[in-house]
C-alpha cells in the first residue's frame, strides 16, 4: 500500500482562513478561524501515475474541475486546530483512495463438496417429505 506523508504533499497545498458558519457569537462574525485547504492534485509530481489513477477514479466527485481537491474545516474555535484537522482529514482521505485492492482469485467449490451439498438437499428433502399429512386408508 502507498503511504503518502505531508511531506511529500507540502508544496502543492494552498490554505486560506475564512470565517466559519455557524454558532458562536461574535467570534464568529470576528476572526477568520475556518480553514480551507486546497491540494493541487494533478500539479502534484511526488505520486506515482498509478496511484494518481486509482485515487483519480475515487475521488472523482471532491475533485474540481481544475484537479484540486479542497478541504474546510470549521469543527474548532482555533486556527491551529482546524487547519491540523483539514490536515488529517485530507492525508486520510488520500491514502484511503491510495489504497490499492488486494487481487483476488476467484474459486469454486470441489466436486466433492458439489456431491456432498447435493446429497445433503436430498436427504433434508425426504425429511420434510415425511412430515406431511397422514393418510387414513392406508
Amino acid at each position: 500500500m502507498t503511504n503518502i506523508a505531508f511531506l511529500d504533499i507540502e508544496d502543492f497545498l494552498d490554505e486560506s482562513f475564512i470565517r466559519a458558519s455557524g454558532p458562536g457569537g461574535q467570534n464568529v462574525n470576528k476572526v477568520s478561524t475556518a480553514v480551507q485547504l486546497r491540494f493541487d492534485f494533478e500539479k502534484c509530481d511526488t505520486i506515482l501515475e498509478s496511484t494518481k489513477r486509482r485515487m483519480r477514479m475515487k475521488l472523482s466527485s471532491k475533485l474540481t474541475k481544475d484537479g484540486a481537491l479542497i478541504v474546510k474545516a470549521q469543527q474548532f474555535r482555533t486556527q491551529q486546530q482546524n487547519r491540523e484537522n483539514a490536515r488529517e482529514r485530507l492525508l486520510e482521505m488520500l491514502n484511503e483512495a491510495a489504497h490499492k485492492p488486494k487481487y483476488r482469485v476467484a474459486s469454486r467449490p470441489s466436486l466433492s463438496a458439489k456431491r456432498k451439498r447435493a446429497d445433503s438437499k436430498t436427504k433434508r428433502g425426504k425429511v420434510k417429505k415425511l412430515r406431511g399429512k397422514v393418510n387414513p386408508h392406508d
